[in-house]
């Protein structure tokens, strides 16, 4: 039996093995001389690659630059920057909504709506520098020239950035498309395409940069830190460049909280600001309670507003549960929702620092006048047949009436409060600012007639209801910032955290339109 020598069976596997991947790889024919001999059938997989089609070979190409590219931005594609006091990482990050995240560990993490783009900015807060922080927070009166220091350092790392992401994205594509194709053309098309993708990109969000975003971020992480990291609403009109001002000022919030002794400062609100808690749909859940506590006191509330579904049942052996109301550590003003008694409103009329307003009953809070009207139906469970928006359509105008008479005796209302939207919208005209709640989910509208209407979601988390659904119904809140001499709205905080089981917490702030400079 003849034996074939080891060395020759080996080159004639790997030569069909590299005619068999030449073959595969789009663009790239046999070497002359390497044709099949006569009389053999081509493979399969040799008339495929001849065959195929080319927007397939384009995407093939598109995918390996966009892989390359991230790979490129993943491994080198970050800048270290001290901005002021900090010193940052700013990467440059793949993403289908753009924007900024300034990640403040472990406090927990800022979002702003800065661009739209195919790229997000994360600056992460590494650490302070002992010397300059310890020398702000003990000298206020160096805080005047941060805000021009902190522009200065950001559009150097900006910069520096844009830079450093142009060499690592076209240094992945180019080192990805070598690898794959093998070509030193392609990997270079593979380079080219890569950074005009990146310029593309750039000039996107270079059109659509929005620098008043830092004036409404979105936080995210330990609730405790959110009022003194966001802010108070003050000076939310401001003649100076607001980019700037409210960069510096979000750049000393996270000097304060980083200061030597690794404690929270006391947060100072604005004196001139009236804040209001609003509350709704507790729905007899008792961590409730302990949530409102915190919140009064963490950003210094002056006055509760509960639009109403405190109870589940609006039984007489539930009337134990609003007995913490008089220690939240404000005033608590409250309309009867759908599912509490008129056995639960003479209960709450009872306990001290309480306000029920129903029947457009008027009443002076914290400096603002609440005018309200309680939830004509009381259908705690599908064994009463609601009345329909008819009865709800009636309670809204029989509130407009009350409000009309208010503004007519010199006493005009500056909030109302009914549980329904439906019977909130039929207030439109006549307050500037109306609170609902019902739909278990967070709404802000400006009516017809100028009237905001600001529903409230559950924050009781949809009580017992939050076990009924795939995941934990959120607990929301919301803190409106009113104006001490005009009453109106100024700004708003969403406040949203975890359902059952969870420990999230996301602050919003918002502007209405006409407070944004």
């Amino acid at each position: 039996m003849a034996r074939v020598p080891v060395a020759a069976t080996v080159r004639r596997t790997t030569d069909g093995a590299r005619r068999a991947l030449r073959a595969l790889t789009p663009g790239r024919p046999l070497r002359p001389g390497r044709a099949p001999a006569p009389g053999r059938r081509q493979s399969p997989a040799l008339e495929l690659a001849a065959g195929q089609n080319p927007y397939t070979r384009a995407l093939g190409l598109v995918c390996v630059v966009l892989l390359g590219a991230w790979l490129g931005l993943l491994v080198v594609g970050n800048v270290r920057v001290p901005v002021g006091p900090m010193n940052t990482t700013m990467t440059l990050r793949p993403s289908l909504t753009g924007g900024t995240k300034i990640n403040i560990s472990p406090l927990g993490a800022l979002e702003l709506r800065s661009h739209e783009a195919p790229l997000r900015l994360d600056v992460d807060v590494d650490r302070l520098d002992p010397e300059r922080s310890q020398a702000l927070v003990k000298h206020p009166e160096r805080l005047a020239g941060l805000q021009d220091e902190v522009v200065r350092d950001v559009e150097h790392g900006t910069l520096d950035l844009a830079v450093r992401s142009c060499i690592a994205v076209v240094a992945g594509a180019s080192a990805l498309g070598l690898a794959v194709y093998r070509r030193p053309g392609r990997a270079l098309a593979a380079g080219g395409l890569a950074l005009c993708l990146l310029a593309a990109s750039g000039a996107t969000a270079f059109a659509t940069w929005n620098p008043k975003s830092v004036l409404e971020p979105r936080y995210s992480g330990l609730l405790a830190s959110a009022p003194s990291l966001v802010g108070d609403a003050r000076n939310i009109v401001s003649e100076f460049n607001v980019y700037q001002e409210e960069l510096a000022r979000l750049v000393t919030n996270v000097t304060k909280l980083y200061d030597v002794t690794s404690t929270l400062p006391v947060y100072e609100p604005d004196p001139s600001t009236i804040r209001v808690l609003h509350v709704s749909d507790i729905h007899l859940n008792p961590a409730s309670w302990k949530i409102i506590a915190s919140l009064v006191k963490q950003y210094a509330i002056d006055v509760i507003v509960d639009s109403g579904d405190t109870m589940d049942h609006g039984s007489t052996a539930e009337n134990g549960f609003l007995d913490p109301i008089p220690d939240l550590g404000a005033p608590y003003v409250w309309v009867r929702g759908n599912h509490d008694s008129r056995e639960t409103q003479r209960y709450l009329e009872h306990l001290k620092n309480v306000h029920v307003l129903d029947d457009g009953r008027a009443v002076t809070v914290a400096g603002l006048r609440f005018a309200g009207i309680g939830d004509p139906q009381f259908t705690p469970d599908r064994s009463v047949a609601p009345g329909g928006d008819a009865a709800e359509d009636l309670a809204g105008a029989r509130l407009a009436s009350a409000l009309r008479d208010q503004r007519a005796a010199g006493t005009p209302v500056d909030v109302a409060i009914a549980h329904e939207p439906v019977a909130a919208r039929g207030t439109d005209g006549v307050v500037p600012l109306v609170l609902a709640g019902h739909l278990h989910h967070e709404e802000m509208e400006v009516m017809k007639y100028g009237t905001r209407l600001r529903v409230e979601g559950s924050t009781g988390g949809s009580g017992l209801r939050a076990v009924e659904r795939q995941y934990p119904a959120p607990i929301e809140a919301s803190v409106l910032y009113m104006d001490r001499d005009t009453r109106r709205l100024q700004a708003w905080d969403e406040i949203r955290l975890g359902g059952l089981g969870l420990t999230t917490a996301e602050v919003s702030r918002h502007l209405p339109e006409e407070n944004r400079p």
